[in-house]
């Protein structure tokens, strides 16, 4: 496992609309008419990823924890990559929100919740498990995240900071009250990824503020701001809810 530069799989689980209900609807552009589902729908991608670096391979969240043929979508999917779930040594993850936590864990024979992921590290920011907490359904499944509390398994992450020297987190509170982003660099790239601060590539290059964001306008700026500084720097987007652009280049502007 010594890439030259890392490796990105988009582990996609597929196209789905989602209301002010706050519920996933899958969506097939083959069969279905966006102008027949409620007004307001939105319709997203949801996509974690599989980085494979020199050190690790990291998922960078867990989508929505749906199973498919008795076996969780995102074991599924990591398999056809030929990657093993006991493989995985870090989850970083943005947020708690349903659709980007619900592969943290799985229930066993006997009904209970464990950690879908056996030999990993979960990156988490401890102000958003206790708001999620708090908070609850629609927007968090709390019997899901339950099993990370007191878990020997769990980095608990307050703010910013680095994690092996080569990740870097920060908390934005944006989307969310305690969302956070992360930039991975590996040899001579860095990736970045913005959760739903930052989720599809048009949002990126139009100024939008989204009433379903915590703090829509921060959101917007930060966005101009990661633009911008990707021209400078030459980052990767990695885009969770892109239908069409899973990840984006952003080519270093000559000077």
């Amino acid at each position: 496992m010594n890439p030259t530069k890392p490796i990105i799989i988009p582990l996609s689980e597929g196209s789905f609309t989602v209301d002010k209900t706050k519920i996933f609807v899958p969506f097939h552009s083959d069969k279905h008419d966006l102008q027949q589902r409620s007004t307001g729908s939105l319709l997203v991608e949801v996509q974690p990823f599989a980085i494979i670096t020199s050190k690790d391979i990291l998922l960078i969240d867990t989508g929505l924890g749906f199973s498919k043929n008795g076996e969780l979508q995102i074991h599924s999917n990591l398999k056809a990559n030929g990657i093993q779930p006991n493989q995985v040594t870090k989850i970083l993850m943005s947020h708690l929100h349903k659709d980007h936590a619900g592969g943290i864990s799985m229930r066993d024979n006997l009904g209970n919740y464990k950690l879908s992921f056996p030999n990993a590290t979960y990156f988490v920011q401890k102000k958003e498990f206790e708001f999620a907490m708090e908070k609850g359904f629609p927007s968090f499944m709390t019997e899901e995240i339950e099993v990370l509390q007191n878990n020997r398994q769990v980095q608990w992450l307050d703010g910013e900071g680095r994690i092996d020297d080569y990740i870097r987190y920060h908390e934005t509170s944006a989307h969310s009250p305690h969302h956070q982003v992360f930039w991975i660099e590996d040899g001579n790239q860095k990736l970045f990824f913005g959760g739903d601060d930052a989720p599809q590539l048009i949002q990126m290059k139009n100024k939008f503020i989204a009433k379903y964001d915590f703090d829509g306008k921060k959101c917007m700026q930060l966005r101009q701001q990661w633009w911008h500084q990707a021209q400078d720097e030459g980052w990767t987007f990695l885009f969770y809810h892109d239908i069409k652009t899973p990840y984006y280049h952003q080519q270093k502007k000559e000077l």
